[in-house]
């Protein structure tokens, strides 16, 4: 009766021992981590190659629609209310400054400007600054069409980019300024009628 007892709680002992051993040693062991191949680079934004056109730069959403009714000179406008802009970022010869003759160019850049707003509706935008020491406005003017007014006196060579103070386009001003000394647009078609002819910026 003894040997029989000592036999059946040999048996549970191997029993209790070895099937954990087996059921450990059986599992299967944890699969092979999977590397997921890299994401393919998002490319960033381009910069306009040399003689391309460069990239349009729309009126921002809170631009307000105004009209412009009359064109001071090359780099100042008169809106609807009398309102009188002094465009941002272009610097033109001078045609009406009080005891300055006219500048070579003025009058081409005034004539450019006025084709360009005169009498068309268009979206009046600011920087930081929105008044100059003559109490004019400080604007971005953008036409219907998406042109931005500023921008375009300055690449068609009928103004300078007029850097002497930050603003939010200034690397495009110079660059455009550079393209149209490039292509000798405008006023830079006979760039020795420049030089010290034109004055300070207003």
């Amino acid at each position: 009766m003894k040997r029989g007892r000592f036999r059946l709680g040999f048996v549970a002992l191997l029993i209790a021992v070895f099937v954990p051993l087996a059921l450990v040693l059986r599992r299967p062991g944890a699969p092979p981590e999977r590397r997921q191949p890299p994401a393919p680079a998002r490319p960033g934004p381009r910069s306009a190659s040399p003689g391309q056109a460069p990239r349009p730069i729309a009126a921002p959403a809170r631009a307000r629609a105004r009209t412009c009714v009359r064109v001071i000179d090359g780099d100042t406008v008169m809106l609807d209310g009398h309102e009188r802009v002094r465009l941002i970022g272009v610097d033109t010869p001078e045609l009406h400054r009080e005891g300055t003759p006219v500048q070579y160019f003025a009058r081409q850049a005034s004539a450019h400007t006025n084709r360009l707003v005169a009498g068309r509706r268009v979206r009046l935008d600011f920087d930081q600054e929105r008044r100059d020491r003559y109490g004019r406005t400080l604007g971005y003017l953008w036409l219907e069409d998406g042109t931005f007014v500023n921008l375009e006196i300055v690449r068609r060579g009928y103004g300078f980019a007029y850097t002497r103070h930050p603003f939010r386009y200034l690397d495009e001003f110079r660059s455009a300024e550079r393209a149209a000394r490039t292509e000798g647009a405008g006023l830079w078609a006979a760039p020795d009628s420049i030089g010290t002819a034109v004055g300070p910026p207003a």
